[in-house]
């Protein structure tokens, strides 16, 4: 089912990257041989725009169109039948794709289920494969998440969330027998992050971002990042205080482990929290979980998660360095109500507290990298930006992780990982240190005038394949915002030559 209503800020606030300190990344155009590099608002290593149409040739890879024509690719998983597995947002369906040939099938159709706001960031949202799928071993689940239609009385929110898991017939290729693991999570139209995978553990993790509480639209909404549940909000299945968390449930029946960390004196499916739009979540070989986070206009993370840490938002964007980014809770806004103030993204009433970063004492895990770092006194206001400014921040709006494995087909990415980007339409790699527990260096590989959303591997590595968004405003190539995107819900292959 969809409503049509106007939705500010289609993409979250999310170009400048900055290795000024040990951590905070410097985007290297070119990159190491066979990868194309590119300058800041050229396409990388070749022509990339035009379309899309036929094959492409870049230094050391050619780019192929797949298929076109998605509602806006959400998820995009390479299955054990050799198909791209595809969530699409707006198109509100599970869809296959033939690699090969582009050609789509429909897996699961839920038009009349889920719920999508035109422009906004809900809809049919996570995915995740059984490792047993198609293996004779009596699982064969594809897991999904969804916004849906909640009971309108609700004061707060007029939809949820839910994460079903469904089982999958072979010969006709389409989902059903689905079972809901859980229902009633905090949703609406911002920052949904929404990325579910299955851990080497057998647990299902699921990332669920701020919804955009504090800005624009939702300004006098206080945000929740910090909010632990209480014992009574979990025996009542009140999930409202799990905005901002990375959860971590039982794929069975969507429970709490029992090895889930204790925090605030409760056990939850809370496994790490303080998350702004947490939409990148991969693991490693070695069970190393990998996220990413968006930064406000500043400081967008990348982040190692580990069991009951706490990532900072909203106390702290990027490092708790005082850079360019200070806390102010409208909601707590006095004498003057927050109901009586006009939201600004650059201008913040003096009723409005302000709490600079070292304020905050609280338990702080630092990001393991982070993109967009700037010193206070940046200017934010770009007059060639417009009434679309927030692309101008230096900002790219990291939108997926995915770990290249260390037998890939691929030698210069081996043991790194690949991120995709929407305001700035970049793949990066980042180098990972020796212990492979911080980011060395990044490098730009493929740049056009596209919202990069997800990326999939196949199995030899020597395929990268990524997901484009239908819609939404981007970077051009003199880093002015348009929304004329050369790709628009397409899936893409970057093919090493």
């Amino acid at each position: 089912m969809r409503r049509i209503v106007i939705a500010l800020a289609a993409v979250p606030a999310a170009a400048v990257l900055s290795i000024a300190q040990p951590g905070i990344l410097t985007a290297t155009a070119g990159g190491p041989p066979g990868p194309a590099g590119g300058s800041a608002h050229s396409p990388a290593g070749g022509h990339t725009s035009g379309g899309g149409h036929g094959t492409t040739t870049l230094d050391g890879f050619t780019k192929r169109v797949v298929t076109r024509g998605l509602g806006n690719p959400y998820e995009i998983v390479w299955g054990p039948d050799g198909f791209l597995w595809v969530t699409e947002k707006s198109g509100e369906k599970v869809t296959r794709v033939n690699p090969k040939t582009g050609a789509k099938s429909t897996a699961l159709d839920l038009v009349d289920h889920a719920w999508h706001t035109e422009g906004g960031q809900d809809g049919v949202l996570g995915l995740a494969l059984h490792p047993d799928l198609l293996k004779d071993k009596g699982h064969d689940y594809v897991y999904v998440s969804y916004t849906y239609d909640s009971n309108p009385s609700e004061a707060e929110v007029d939809q949820r969330l839910r994460i079903d898991r469904y089982t999958y017939d072979s010969e006709s290729g389409t989902l059903g027998e689905p079972k809901n693991l859980i229902a009633g999570l905090p949703s609406g139209t911002d920052h949904q992050s929404a990325r579910l995978r299955f851990g080497p553990d057998g647990k299902l993790y699921y990332t669920i971002g701020d919804q955009g509480a504090n800005q624009l639209q939702h300004y006098c909404e206080p945000n929740r990042a910090q909010w632990l549940p209480t014992e009574d909000q979990i025996t009542a299945k009140d999930w409202i205080a799990y905005r901002g968390k990375t959860l971590r449930l039982e794929p069975e029946d969507g429970s709490i482990p029992a090895d889930n960390p204790v925090l605030g004196g409760v056990r939850s499916h809370v496994w790490a929290y303080g998350f702004r739009n947490a939409q990148g979540l991969d693991f490693g070989p070695d069970g190393t979980l990998y996220n990413t986070d968006q930064g406000p206009k500043t400081d967008d993370e990348v982040n190692i998660i580990t069991k009951g840490a706490n990532y900072g938002w909203p106390y702290v964007a990027g490092y708790r360095d005082d850079k360019a980014y200070a806390f102010h809770p409208w909601s707590a806004s006095a004498p003057t109500p927050c109901a009586d103030l006009t939201y600004s993204d650059l201008e913040v009433p003096p009723t409005v507290p302000t709490q600079k970063e070292s304020d905050w004492k609280g338990d702080f895990t630092p990001p393991v990298g982070t993109f967009s770092t700037v010193d206070n006194g940046y200017n934010f206001a770009d007059p060639k930006c417009g009434d679309l400014a927030f692309i101008c921040w230096p900002t790219v709006a990291n939108s997926s992780i995915t770990h290249y494995p260390a037998t890939g087909g691929i030698t210069q990415f081996r043991d790194s990982l690949l991120m995709t980007t929407l305001k700035d339409g970049s793949v990066y790699q980042l180098e990972l240190s020796p212990d492979k527990k911080t980011v060395a260096k990044s490098t730009r590989l493929w740049t056009a005038q596209n919202r990069y959303r997800d990326i999939a591997l196949s199995p030899d590595g020597t395929s990268v394949y990524v997901a484009t968004d239908s819609e939404g405003p981007v970077r051009d190539r003199d880093g002015a915002p348009t929304t004329t995107l050369d790709n628009p819900g397409s899936i893409l292959v970057f093919r090493l030559k």
